[in-house]
């Protein structure tokens, strides 16, 4: 099963005074099973605020061995539905977060992240969220 990678597990592992914890070598092995799924918004997080025009090619060239997941209106859509439906719950979101949460629902991708907010839109919508 592909996973998608949210901004926050890559952003602790390309921070370069990272200790490696559980959670940067899980990443570590679903790159190397070729597990790992990128999405443009999250390589558009990543790359958003690297302030060094080397830094940033570094980390392009280096996000540029996973290809992007083909987004459709569809996943768009659902985004926005996966958005009302948490609202209705007292649940809010980022457009971004439920956007993964779309591609993911409609791929039968899982998400691996830290963020917890994902636990709470796992209550109310059809997403995997990837455990250590």
């Amino acid at each position: 099963m592909k996973i998608i990678v949210d901004t926050c597990i890559w952003s602790l592992a390309l921070h370069r005074k990272t200790i490696a914890s559980q959670t940067t070598i899980e990443l570590q092995k679903l790159i190397e099973d070729s597990r790992v799924q990128m999405i443009g918004p999250v390589r558009q997080e990543l790359l958003s605020g690297v302030s060094s025009p080397i830094q940033f090619k570094k980390l392009k060239t280096y996000l540029s061995a996973f290809s992007d997941c083909s987004m459709t209106t569809k996943d768009h859509e659902l985004a926005a539905e996966y958005f009302n439906a948490c609202r209705a719950k007292g649940i809010q979101g980022s457009a971004i977060d439920f956007l993964i949460c779309a591609i993911a629902s409609q791929n039968k991708f899982s998400i691996f992240t830290t963020d917890k907010d994902f636990n709470l839109y796992a209550r109310v919508l059809p997403i995997t969220l990837h455990q250590c």
